[in-house]
């Protein structure tokens, strides 16, 4: 429990499977959080269901990596008619701006007729991105925003996509849940490698997403061993 938070605290924490959260968007107290079970995201069995596929065929949004990475954190942190509170509160913010301009941060945004309506945020360390929060202001906006990070995750040579929790949302992706020891060693095998965020998705590795993952299920929780 701590109230300090700076990238560089960020960074160690990350790299050996803790992350911050507060109790409430202006609880100032943060939280390490070390679940004993992970969400992932397989990016080689990411299933995209049919009615999504043609929502990012369609190309109702336009996708932009850290356009407007202060707004999407802004954005998450906001309090909606589905949403009473968040974990986001003002040092969260402020640190991860500022380890966004370190290069460690990034958002995948959808934008519609110059309106940011949609997009997710989340810290790069190696191989790995960690998701940490999504928003929608518009019908599948975040929903198209996660497909394109996993797109530019694989086109990038990521190996692990960290989605902390599962949850309803996550579980149509094919969303895995891996026990503590082994998430562990999934994170330090991605930690040893080198990868990079493309700023535009190739549309051919866009395509092979979408339909990668057809028979991956919707959630599975993994043995042990």
């Amino acid at each position: 429990m701590s109230n300090q938070l700076t990238p560089d605290l960020l960074i160690r924490a990350y790299s050996v499977g803790l992350f911050p959260m507060a109790e409430s968007h202006d609880d100032p107290t943060l939280y390490w959080i070390d679940p004993e079970w992970r969400g992932i995201l397989p990016l080689d069995d990411f299933h995209v269901p049919r009615s999504l596929r043609k929502a990012v065929r369609k190309g109702g949004f336009t996708i932009h990596v850290d356009k407007a990475f202060a707004d999407v954190i802004r954005a998450c942190a906001e309090q909606t008619d589905d949403r009473d509170d968040t974990w986001i509160n003002d040092n969260i913010q402020e640190a991860y701006c500022a380890l966004h301009k370190m290069g460690c941060a990034h958002s995948i945004e959808a934008w519609k007729d110059g309106k940011l309506v949609g997009g997710l945020y989340g810290v790069s360390l190696g191989k790995a991105f960690f998701g940490e929060s999504m928003f929608s202001r518009a019908t599948n906006a975040s929903k198209v925003a996660l497909v394109h990070l996993v797109a530019l995750m694989r086109q990038g040579g990521y190996s692990l996509l960290d989605t902390q929790f599962v949850n309803d949302h996550l579980k149509q992706f094919g969303v895995l849940e891996i026990p503590r020891e082994r998430y562990r060693n999934e994170l330090a095998k991605a930690l040893a490698g080198r990868a990079n965020l493309p700023f535009e998705v190739d549309q051919e590795i866009l395509e092979q997403t979408l339909t990668g993952g057809d028979n991956a299920p919707h959630v599975q929780q993994s043995p042990t061993s």
